[in-house]
């Protein structure tokens, strides 16, 4: 199998997890000149479709409105791998693992009020899950004063590297060299990559097959 396939996140509901837990997207939308302009965005994915909170004037909507064809990106860096893991001399075996997720699709602006009222509940519920706010009606004059950006996926990819393209032995090697460097994300690392510390042993608990 090449490298590629299984890198490739073949699960939907993995896709749709990591986008629910990711704080920061970025919108790419093209300017009037032709050039990409990429903006990182607050956004929730609801229903098959990227939602995102805008002020109701800017460049991306200027862009939107006259080429619909955009891009999204939601990416996180989980462990930066130096070069001395694998060589002491040999700077070009430094590698990251990573989850990302990259979508082609069709922007527009919602103009129905039921549809945006629920996007933008859904970014409250989000990023303020612990409450302490009354829910949007589309009754409200807040409505007026925000736009609501829609991406529909055209394509949708994911890609994450956590060390499932190694054999065991080597993951395990890996995986110590994580937890004795001890970067403030390593824990967090060694968990997605299945593995925790039992009677003071690294051990695999658990094979992450995206």
């Amino acid at each position: 199998m090449q490298l590629v396939d299984i890198l490739k996140i073949k699960s939907y509901e993995k896709i749709k997890e990591f986008l629910n837990q990711e704080h920061v997207g970025r919108i790419s939308s093209i300017d009037v000149n032709g050039f990409p302009q990429i903006i990182p965005m607050n956004f929730v994915f609801l229903n098959g479709a990227v939602y995102i909170h805008s002020h109701v004037k800017g460049e991306k909507l200027d862009n939107i409105s006259k080429n619909n064809k955009v891009g999204f990106e939601a990416d996180r860096e989980l462990e930066f791998l130096p070069s001395y893991f694998e060589d002491p001399r040999n700077a070009s075996l430094a590698d990251t693992l990573y989850i990302s997720v990259v979508i082609k699709g069709l922007g527009s602006l919602v103009s129905d009020r039921d549809e945006k009222t629920l996007a933008l509940n859904g970014l409250m519920e989000k990023y303020q899950p612990e409450g302490y706010y009354d829910p949007i009606q589309s009754d409200m004059r807040v409505l007026n004063a925000v736009s609501v950006i829609k991406i529909i996926p055209q394509t949708l990819h994911g890609k994450y590297k956590i060390g499932q393209n190694m054999n065991s032995k080597d993951r395990l090697n890996l995986a110590q060299k994580i937890l004795e460097k001890n970067s403030p994300t390593a824990k967090n690392t060694l968990k997605i990559m299945g593995f925790e510390e039992i009677d003071c042993k690294l051990r695999m608990v658990d094979e992450p097959v995206w």
